[in-house]
């Protein structure tokens, strides 16, 4: 059980490597919490991603409660990387996911 600086390193580091890799958008699984009510590594992880959406850092980050096709960020996201549609988590609300595009 990662701290919440060791989580957001990690995270970092993960989404440079990918980045770096070529990809384009990735899927990070940061989990929802063992309390059952959403843990602070979710909360924290994905604090960091909205903001680094609203600087410009990344593209578009999707939390995976919102990563459905009614969403509006989601169906932009599909438009532009349609193989996404054969995602298992697409439509099904799991808040231990997050997806980010570059």
């Amino acid at each position: 059980m990662p701290t919440v600086e060791q989580a957001r390193l990690r995270m970092q580091h993960e989404l440079q490597a990918a980045r770096k890799d070529g990809c384009k958008a990735v899927k990070l699984i940061h989990g929802y919490g063992s309390s059952g009510a959403g843990g602070a590594l979710r909360i924290e992880l994905q604090r960091d991603l909205r903001q680094a959406a609203e600087n410009g850092a990344i593209q578009a980050y999707i939390p995976g409660e919102e990563w459905r096709i009614s969403d509006p960020g989601t169906w932009r996201l599909l438009k532009q990387f349609p193989e996404w549609k054969k995602d298992s988590d697409l439509g099904r609300g799991n808040q231990g996911i997050s997806i980010v595009a570059f």
